[in-house]
């Protein structure tokens, strides 16, 4: 499974659900505590803002970032629960539950997956530019951008609600 939720809500996933992996997505500057239960190498932090096009100051969504968070899913066992957050848990942290769960699971279908994330997750809205740069990575030929520009912007919200993506491999 893996969980999503915002920053604030990061100890209390971790600690509910058993978690011995986090993906942190966040602005450079913003910190975040790893829980205790989270070893340094079960923990990626990504720098990055939530933005979709190059704007002077802030660090684009890019192919560097895409890699290394498909590259530490692929090292994920499955066997405890993973979390992904970001700071509102709402568009850099549902696009990569999406990227992963695609990732791991590659004839899942891309449409399927993004209702599911829809369904559980009325306040996601996964960042384009991620999303985007994931297709091209997994050769999915813009069915993964179709499939997220399909469930459109989610409810507005200042902070997603925790919810878990089950991965169907």
């Amino acid at each position: 499974m893996i969980h999503v939720c915002s920053l604030a809500k990061v100890e209390e996933t971790v600690a509910r659900t058993g978690a011995d992996r986090m993906l942190s997505l966040l602005a450079a500057g913003t910190e975040v505590a790893r829980p205790a239960s989270i070893s340094s190498e079960n923990h990626l932090h990504l720098v990055m803002h939530d933005i979709t096009v190059a704007q002077e100051g802030m660090t684009m969504p890019g192919e560097e970032h895409v890699r290394n968070l498909l590259d530490f899913g692929r090292r994920w066992d499955l066997i405890r629960p993973m979390v992904v957050h970001c700071y509102a848990g709402i568009s850099r942290s549902t696009a990569s539950a999406y990227i992963i769960a695609a990732a791991l699971a590659p004839k899942r279908d891309e449409l399927e997956l993004a209702q599911t994330l829809r369904a559980l997750s009325p306040s996601a809205t996964p960042n384009p530019r991620l999303i985007a740069v994931a297709d091209a990575l997994l050769d999915r030929n813009g069915r993964m951008i179709e499939a997220i520009e399909s469930i459109g912007r989610g409810a507005d919200a200042f902070e997603g609600t925790p919810f878990a993506l089950k991965v169907d491999i």
